[in-house]
């Protein structure tokens, strides 16, 4: 509705009044002299436009903290203050002042040369902890200057004021006795300073608080210049963390933060951990008889070797740290390092003997009885050689033993009943001299000593057939191949089908010569044979192979792609991924299987094993930590992709290793986030398309429709991918998948054609409301 001006309103009416009073023939009197001109009146504030800053924000990725070196006092004695800037994102994705704070943390540490002969070249100091102000181990602003801990105590706390004429631009300033604890008097202007800040109480348009942590980017600088710097300690950058820890979404590559680190609710980046976790925290009488170190370096070596030192640690130390597993080789130290050489190049006791915990460099226990005098002469023996980091932890020895033995499928070929399978063999680099008995040189002769063979059914699914593992056939011969024959039975017949070769033999590696030996010599580490699994198509006439890189087959040399399920792009996992966090896929079923990819995993665990698994029952920790299994709650297949959501799940486990659910109920072990499916899916096919998991059809994009169980059933496999995760969801789960179409253990389907496609797709496809990329 149109607003008018009252006064001007009543004018004009008074107006109106006075001329209907008049007579129409009345005259205009004289005009009067114009009055004296009114003073000018003051300009008025401008005020604030509400549409100029926001107040919540939807999500903390959303929201930035800004501080510049200049606007901040960290070292000497002029008296503390700093500025910082708010802001978030508006309406329509534009970036607007967030105005409104009331209380913020802000965590300075300076990095200074180690000028003693303990400890690391470069040492962190919390200045929170030098002042001998330890309230949280961070430094609060608050509008009042008083602030209550975590712990309900009343601390002092710096001034904060929001210019109002700049909403979302804050200074803090000390208004109590003394300079501000995060001020180091005596510091050295020249050494980096690191400062993060902490924003509370952000909640968003519905009132709910944000529920990540709410952190500033860390900036590093000189405080005498003010110029950006970088650590000489960042030896571990947040890329290396998130390949098992997932990334915070919404984050700019400059910017990666760890998603899921349950510590503390998460403080998402390496460098805001060593903001408390550093050697001035760690001498705190608070923390000095954890049985652990808290530095950083240090407490970060003992949590990943968990498992392996549950047997060293002791109180605290075990009940924290006492079973978490690694999920890569615990020696091969640039899974994490991934930032420069300082893991190699800087040997001092605190990294060391946090992983070697039994070893006591003070009485010389486990350290052949040597003491040294000080960390200064421990390069002395480590600083290079066979026993400095890189060469004693054997540092890439699998990438360095990878090509130890070569095998190549040369042919493959049937006559009169009788399969024969051609493959050359390479032996530490040249072609295997006659008569070398392969078997001579497996890890462990009562595992791993087959070469895999089977066939694929018409979806490309795997149907595992009679591997061969004749210690008589794994001689080589003059042409320098090995040659294996195996007598197919009357009513088996390959016209038609697709064969598939690979290989699961696991041979003795000497990661000192970097050379594959016999086992009789001793080794220290199984390395799967090189292979490319070939497949061949059989008709009229045997086909024969050629070399490929992604998993071809053939008929008669003319290759055309596979319509494998592993190694294709129908493939929705992703080996990479998997690589990305376990660093190689060979250690995990090493020495039982020498594999590094799907498509030999995929011989035992396919949709078509007709063995079961050999891991029914569920079991949970109890309150007295011991396992107790789950009541109806079973799995009768070893289908991979069962097998790979059960275990990640925590549905797999007998005992407190691996993944597994504590007593509480928490997922242990699992470093991602448990929705995040792409931390092991694929997230684009070969076209650069999205990898959808189901086809548009309802069908899955791997063309799966069933599932072979022990029993001779055969059940969904949508549902059994599902309840490998949901299992916790029961009886009212199993009722939602077989509401919707689902076929499960005990419906007594005996044939893979008579298991009808389940709707989940309808809901729970891609785009839907309660699509897997909405609900997860």
């Amino acid at each position: 509705m149109k607003k008018y001006n009252k006064t001007l309103l009543a004018a004009a009416f008074i107006a109106a009044f006075g001329l209907a009073g008049c007579g129409s023939d009345g005259s205009d009197g004289a005009d009067g002299v114009d009055g004296v001109n009114g003073v000018d009146g003051v300009d008025g504030t401008d005020g604030t436009s509400a549409s100029l800053s926001v107040t919540t924000v939807e999500d903390a990725s959303q929201f930035t903290l800004t501080i510049a070196p200049a606007d901040i006092v960290v070292v000497g004695t002029d008296d503390f203050s700093f500025k910082f800037t708010a802001t978030a994102e508006g309406t329509g994705g534009a970036t607007l002042p967030f105005s409104g704070l009331e209380k913020v943390q802000l965590y300075v540490t300076s990095q200074s040369e180690n000028t003693t002969d303990t400890g690391a070249p470069y040492l962190w100091t919390s200045h929170l902890y030098a002042n001998d102000f330890v309230s949280d181990n961070a430094m609060y602003c608050t509008l009042t200057g008083t602030a209550t801990t975590r712990a309900g105590v009343e601390v002092e706390a710096c001034t904060l004021v929001e210019d109002t004429e700049n909403p979302g631009t804050y200074t803090g300033t000390w208004e109590h006795d003394g300079n501000a604890p995060s001020v180091l008097t005596d510091g050295d202007a020249n050494d980096l300073v690191r400062v993060m800040l902490r924003a509370y109480n952000v909640v968003n348009a519905d009132g709910t608080s944000i529920s990540d942590k709410l952190l500033s980017t860390p900036i590093d600088f000189i405080p005498a210049t003010g110029e950006l710097a970088v650590s000489e300690k960042d030896s571990v950058s947040n890329a290396a963390c998130i390949k098992c820890h997932s990334s915070l979404d919404g984050y700019a590559d400059t910017d990666m933060r760890i998603s899921n680190i349950s510590a503390h609710h998460n403080y998402q980046k390496v460098e805001n951990c060593v903001a408390c976790h550093n050697p001035a925290m760690a001498a705190d009488e608070d923390y000095s008889d954890l049985g652990y170190n808290i530095s950083f370096n240090a407490m970060i070596h003992t949590i990943h070797m968990g498992d392996e030192l549950a047997d060293s640690l002791t109180g605290e130390a075990l009940e924290l740290f006492g079973e978490i597993a690694f999920p890569a080789e615990h020696n091969e130290c640039t899974v994490c390092h991934d930032n420069g050489t300082q893991w190699n190049d800087n040997v001092y006791e605190e990294a060391c003997v946090s992983c070697h915990v039994d070893v006591n460099l003070a009485t010389g226990d486990n350290h052949n009885g040597i003491v040294p005098a000080s960390d200064a002469v421990c390069s002395g023996c480590h600083g290079a050689g066979s026993l400095s980091p890189m060469e004693a932890h054997s540092v890439n020895r699998r990438a360095d033993l990878a090509d130890g033995l070569v095998l190549d499928v040369v042919s493959a070929d049937v006559s009169a009943g009788v399969l024969t399978v051609t493959i050359g063999v390479e032996l530490n680099g040249e072609t295997a001299a006659s008569g070398t008995d392969l078997f001579d040189y497996l890890f462990n002769a009562s595992y791993a000593k087959a070469i895999l063979i089977g066939t694929l059914d018409d979806n490309g699914d795997y149907v595992q057939g009679s591997s061969i593992s004749d210690e008589t056939m794994f001689v080589v011969n003059d042409a320098g191949q090995i040659v294996l024959t195996q007598t197919l039975e009357e009513t088996t017949s390959l016209d038609g089908q697709t064969l598939y070769v690979s290989s699961e033999l696991s041979m003795c590696g000497d990661a000192e010569t970097d050379m594959i030996v016999a086992t009789d010599e001793g080794c220290d580490v199984g390395i799967p044979a090189n292979i490319a699994t070939k497949y061949f198509v059989f008709g009229d006439t045997a086909a024969t192979g050629v070399e490929t890189t992604d998993n071809m087959r053939f008929i008669n040399a003319t290759v055309y792609t596979a319509p494998t399920q592993v190694g294709n792009d129908r493939t929705t996992a992703d080996e990479a991924k998997c690589n990305a966090c376990h660093d190689n896929l060979a250690h995990i079923k090493s020495p039982r299987h020498g594999v590094t990819n799907f498509t030999q995993c995929a011989d035992c665990h396919n949709n078509a094993s007709p063995v079961g698994s050999h891991h029914e029952t569920v079991q949970i920790e109890s309150a007295d930590g011991t396992f107790t299994v789950v009541e109806g709650l079973e799995y009768y297949n070893r289908d991979l992709v069962t097998v790979a959501h059960r275990y990640h799940s925590g549905t797999y486990a007998e005992e407190a290793s691996g993944v597994y659910i504590n007593a509480d109920g928490d997922l242990v072990n699992y470093p991602a986030d448990q929705t995040n499916c792409q931390a092991c899916h694929k997230d684009a096919n070969a076209d650069g398309d999205a990898m959808p998991f189901f086809d548009g059809t309802g069908t899955l994009t791997s063309g799966k429709t069933s599932v072979a169980l022990g029993n001779g059933e055969f059940i969904s496999p949508v549902t059994e991918a599902c309840r490998s995760c949901h299992a916790h969801s029961g009886d009212a789960a199993l009722a939602h998948f077989k509401s919707n179409g689902a076929t499960v253990f005990g419906d007594n389907i005996t044939s893979a054609d008579a298991v009808p496609v389940e709707s989940c797709a309808t809901c729970h496809a891609e785009g839907k409301t309660y699509g897997i990329d909405s609900v997860h």
